[in-house]
C-alpha cells in the first residue's frame, strides 16, 4: 500500500479517503448520488433512511453526494460522504483494513506499540489556502464548505460532525485529538461543544488550563477528511495524555505523515481533506445548538466556545466526510459499538476473571449503547458469578450500563422480544432484581451538570435451571419448509432468532424418540407405548417421566 507522494516526501504506508472510498466502492459498499440533492434540508434526511427504514445493518452503505445544492440554491463542487467510516460493520472493517471479529486486537496491538508520526513539507492538505478576505462575506471562507443540516426542522446551523479536532495542552505541549461537532455561525466563525463532564473531552482540559495561564486565545485545528486510520482516533478513548496519532501509526505500522497547519502552532494530518484553522476565545461563549444529539434528543441551546477561523487550508480534490449520528442505531453508534463492546468483555473475562461471560452486548436503537447493557453467559453458571458479571458491567464505564441484563447464549442480545421473554420466564424479581443508587446522569437529554443523580438496574434473566424446549419445530423441519416457501415465490422472509425449537435442559431422549416416531406418521406405535404406562389411583396433572 506504500505510495509516493509529491516526489521526494517519504511514502505513505496506509490508505488516505480517497483511496478508502475506491476500496467501498470495489466492494459495493458505496453509493454515488449524482441527483441534485439540498445539503440543508435533503442530505442526511435521505441516508438516515437506511437506519429507520427497516433494512438490515448488512445493507446499508456509505453515499457520496456529487451534485449538492443548499436551502437558497446554491451550487458547491465539493462532494459530501455520508457513513464512509461506519455505516455498518463491514465498512468499518474496510477502514481498520481487518475483520471485524480481529478489530479489537488491532485495537490493543496499536495501543501498546504506538508508531511516533512523520513530518513531511509539501502536504496535500495545503495544496489549497483561504485566509484574510477569502475567509469574508457570503460565499467566502466556512461558505465555500457544503456542510449538511443533520436534523433539518431541528438543527439551527449546519454543523461539522465527521470532525477530528486538535488542541494542544500549554504545559506539556502534548497534543489531543477528538471528535466535537462545531457549528458554523460565520464565514469565519464556528461555536465548538466539547465535552465538560468528567470523563469527557480532552480539549476541554487544554481550555481551563489556557484560562489559568491567562491566555485569551486556544489554538485550534477541525481537520475534515482524514485517511480511516486517523479519523477513527477521535471518537475513541484513549487514557489521557496518549497522543492519537501515535496510535494511529500502531494501526497502520506505518508512521502516520503530519504538517505543521498554516497559521495555528499544532500538527495536522497530511492527507487531511479540509483543516480548518482558528483559535478558542478562553473568555467568550456563545449559544450554540439546538442540534440533534447522538444520545437521541434534541440538545437545547447552551454556551459553548467560539472560534474565530484564520484559514482553511483544503486539497485541490477534497471530500467532506458527514456522520450520521444522533438517533441510534447510527454511523457515530457503529464507530462505538465496535470499540466498546470488545472493551467490555475483556474487562469482564480477562480482568475480573469472570471466564463464563461469552459475550457483551451494549444495546444500540434509540439508546445509543450507553444506558442497556446485556452479558451473554454460560448456560450453569454459578449465581455467583452471574452477579460479579453485572456488577462489574454496571460500573466499568460510568456513562454506560444504567441497566445490565444477564442472558443466557440462547437469546439473541439484540432482539426486544427475545430479551422480554427471558425477564417474564427466567427472573423472579424478588430474587434476581437489584436496584442500586448513586449513579450520574452521563450523555443524555438530562444533564449531569444541573446535580440530578441517577440509579443503577440489574436483572438476572438467566436459566436458573433446566426447562422444557420452545415450542417450534426443530431447525431441521424448519429449514425444509423455508426451502419450500422460497420455491412458492412468497415474500422473501429475514429469520428472527429463535426461529426453530431447542432443548433447554428438561428434556428426555424418549420424548426424541416419540417426535421422531410422529414426524414419520407412527403416532400409533407412540399411543401403544403410552397405553402401557397407564396408572390407577394419580391426580390428573400429575407429572410423569419415562424409565
Amino acid at each position: 500500500m506504500d505510495s509516493p507522494d509529491n516526489g521526494t516526501e517519504p511514502a505513505r504506508g496506509y490508505r488516505d479517503l480517497h483511496e478508502h472510498l475506491a476500496e467501498l466502492e470495489r466492494r459495493g459498499l458505496l453509493l454515488k448520488i449524482d441527483r441534485q440533492i439540498d445539503k440543508d434540508s435533503e442530505l442526511h434526511a435521505l441516508v438516515r433512511w437506511q437506519f429507520v427504514g427497516g433494512m438490515s445493518e448488512a445493507e446499508r452503505k456509505a453515499f457520496l453526494f456529487t451534485n449538492i445544492v443548499d436551502g437558497q440554491g446554491r451550487k458547491y463542487d465539493i462532494p459530501v460522504v455520508v457513513g464512509a467510516l461506519a455505516a455498518n460493520r463491514a465498512v468499518y472493517s474496510v477502514g481498520m483494513d481487518a475483520p471485524v471479529e480481529g478489530i479489537q486486537a488491532k485495537w490493543d496491538h496499536a495501543i501498546a506499540n504506538p508508531v511516533k508520526p512523520l513530518v513531511v513539507e509539501k502536504p496535500p492538505c495545503q495544496e489549497v489556502i483561504l485566509e484574510g478576505d477569502a475567509l469574508i462575506g457570503p460565499g467566502n471562507g466556512l461558505g465555500r464548505l457544503p456542510i449538511p443540516i443533520s436534523t433539518p426542522g431541528f438543527d439551527s446551523s449546519p454543523t461539522l460532525t465527521a470532525t477530528n479536532v486538535v488542541t494542544k495542552d500549554p504545559e506539556t505541549g502534548g497534543q489531543n485529538m477528538g471528535t466535537y461537532r462545531c457549528a458554523l455561525k460565520a464565514p469565519d466563525r464556528i461555536v465548538v461543544r466539547m465535552a465538560t463532564r468528567v470523563g469527557g473531552a480532552e480539549g476541554y482540559i487544554h481550555y481551563t488550563k489556557h484560562q489559568k495561564r491567562g491566555d485569551r486565545y486556544m489554538p485550534c485545528a477541525i481537520v475534515l477528511g482524514c485517511p480511516p486510520y486517523v479519523a477513527f482516533m477521535g471518537p475513541q478513548k484513549l487514557p489521557i495524555g496518549m497522543d492519537e496519532l501515535d496510535v494511529a501509526g500502531g494501526l497502520a505500522g506505518h508512521p502516520i505523515r503530519i504538517t505543521r497547519a498554516h497559521s495555528v502552532d499544532l500538527m495536522v494530518p497530511a492527507e487531511a481533506e479540509v483543516v480548518i484553522e482558528g483559535m478558542i476565545d478562553t473568555e467568550t461563549v456563545e449559544p450554540e445548538a439546538p442540534f440533534g444529539e447522538s444520545h437521541g434528543h434534541v440538545a437545547l441551546e447552551e454556551f459553548n466556545m467560539v472560534m474565530k477561523i484564520t484559514a482553511i487550508t483544503m486539497r485541490k480534490d477534497a471530500v467532506i466526510p458527514s456522520y450520521i449520528s444522533q438517533v441510534a442505531p447510527s454511523e457515530s453508534s457503529v464507530i462505538k459499538r465496535v470499540a466498546y463492546e470488545p472493551l467490555f468483555l475483556t474487562h469482564l473475562r480477562d480482568g475480573l476473571g469472570i471466564r463464563g461471560v461469552k459475550r457483551v452486548t451494549l444495546h444500540e436503537p434509540l439508546t445509543g449503547l450507553l444506558r442497556v447493557t446485556m452479558i451473554t453467559c454460560e448456560r450453569g453458571m454459578p449465581r455467583t458469578e452471574v452477579w460479579r458479571a453485572l456488577y462489574g458491567a454496571a460500573f466499568f464505564k460510568g456513562d454506560c450500563s444504567k441497566i445490565c441484563i444477564a442472558i443466557n447464549d440462547d437469546i439473541d442480545p439484540d432482539n426486544s422480544d427475545a430479551l422480554l421473554w427471558a425477564m417474564a420466564y427466567r427472573s423472579n424479581p424478588v430474587a434476581d432484581v437489584l436496584t442500586l443508587p448513586h449513579r450520574g446522569q452521563g450523555h443524555g437529554p438530562k444533564r449531569e451538570s444541573d446535580g440530578d443523580e441517577d440509579s443503577t438496574l440489574l436483572i438476572d434473566a438467566t436459566m436458573k435451571s433446566g426447562m422444557p424446549p420452545l415450542a417450534l419445530p426443530k431447525q431441521e423441519y424448519m429449514e425444509r419448509a423455508k426451502a419450500i416457501w422460497e420455491e412458492l415465490g412468497l415474500p422473501p422472509v429475514r429469520p428472527q432468532p429463535p426461529w426453530y425449537g431447542y432443548s433447554l435442559g428438561d428434556w428426555h431422549p424418549a420424548w426424541d424418540a416419540a417426535a421422531e416416531r410422529a414426524v414419520r406418521g407412527e403416532w400409533i406405535e407412540n399411543g401403544k407405548i403410552s397405553e402401557g404406562q397407564q396408572r390407577k389411583g394419580l391426580k390428573p396433572e400429575t407429572k410423569f417421566r419415562p424409565d
